[in-house]
C-alpha cells in the first residue's frame, strides 16, 4: 500500500512540473526589439522590458487573441534574425525605407518622427540647425537612419552601439552633437533625469519618417494580424492610453 502510495505522489508530482501553472506558454510570434530607446524599448531599474512598443506589441497581440512575446536583441543583428527566421517581426522603431521595403513588410504607420541633433546646454547658442555642424563630429546610433540621414551633411560621423554611448561621449566633449529620432531625443532630454539642464535639441526636425513594425516577407498572416490589431486598439481607445503612458506625442 505504501509503494502505491509513493508511486501516485510521484506521479503527481511529475504532473505539476510539466503541466503545472508554472509552465510558460508557447508564444504564437516572437517580436525583437533593441532595448537601449527609451521610451520605445528599454530595461527598466528591475530587470524588466519595457516601453511604449512592448506594450503595443502585447496589446496587439491581445486584440486579435494571440500570445506575442517580445524579445531583447542587438540592433547590429536584428534584421539578419528576421531574414533567417529566428523571430516573426521587428517592433523597435523601424523607419519605412525604400530599401527596406525590398526585404521586409511593413505594418500601417504606428507613428510618425524625425531626426534631429542633440547638443550640451553650454553650446546650444552657437547652434540653430543641423546645416551649422558642417565640420564637426557627430554622434549616432549604428545602422540607423539617423546614421543614414548623416551620408547628406558634411559632417563627422561618429558611430556607437546605442545612443546612450553617443550622449555620453559627447557630454565628456568628444562629439559636437548626437542626431537621433525626435522621440529618442525627446526622452533624453526633456524626461532622463540624468540630464537635466544639460542637453537640448536644436532646431526642428530635419527628415521625417514613419515607424512601422517589419514583418518577415514570408508571414502574411501575421502582417494582417498586426495590422488588424492596430485598428481595434486605435478604435477602443487603447493606443491613445498607451501614447499617454509613455509621453509619446
Amino acid at each position: 500500500m505504501k509503494r502505491v502510495v509513493l508511486a501516485m505522489i510521484i506521479i503527481a508530482c511529475i504532473s505539476v512540473s510539466l503541466f503545472g501553472a508554472g509552465a510558460k506558454e508557447t508564444p504564437d510570434y516572437v517580436f525583437a526589439t533593441d532595448a537601449t530607446w527609451p521610451p520605445m524599448q528599454f530595461i527598466d531599474e528591475a530587470g524588466a522590458l519595457v516601453g511604449f512598443e512592448v506594450d503595443l506589441v502585447h496589446a496587439i497581440g491581445k486584440a486579435v487573441g494571440k500570445n506575442f512575446e517580445v524579445k531583447n536583441v542587438p540592433w547590429e543583428t536584428i534584421f539578419a534574425g528576421l531574414y533567417n527566421g529566428a523571430y516573426d517581426a521587428v517592433s523597435s522603431g523601424v523607419t519605412v525605407t525604400e530599401e527596406r521595403k525590398l526585404e521586409m513588410n511593413f505594418s500601417t504607420p504606428i507613428l510618425n518622427v524625425g531626426q534631429v541633433v542633440i547638443t550640451t546646454a553650454a553650446k546650444s547658442s552657437s547652434y540653430s540647425s543641423i546645416d551649422d555642424f558642417s565640420g564637426k563630429k557627430i554622434g549616432v546610433q549604428m545602422g540607423t537612419t539617423g546614421d543614414i540621414s548623416l551620408e547628406s551633411y558634411p559632417v563627422e560621423r561618429r558611430a556607437y552601439d546605442d545612443i546612450g554611448l553617443a550622449i555620453e561621449d559627447m557630454l565628456n566633449g568628444n562629439v559636437e552633437g548626437v542626431v537621433c529620432d525626435s522621440l529618442i531625443a525627446s526622452d533624453f532630454v526633456l524626461a532622463n533625469k540624468n540630464y537635466q539642464g544639460k542637453l537640448v535639441v536644436i532646431g526642428a526636425p530635419f527628415t521625417e519618417e514613419d515607424i512601422a513594425i517589419a514583418v518577415n516577407k514570408k508571414d502574411a498572416e501575421l502582417l494582417k494580424l498586426v495590422n488588424e490589431g492596430l485598428i481595434k486598439i486605435e478604435q477602443d481607445g487603447t493606443l491613445a492610453e498607451l501614447k499617454k503612458k509613455w509621453n509619446i506625442l
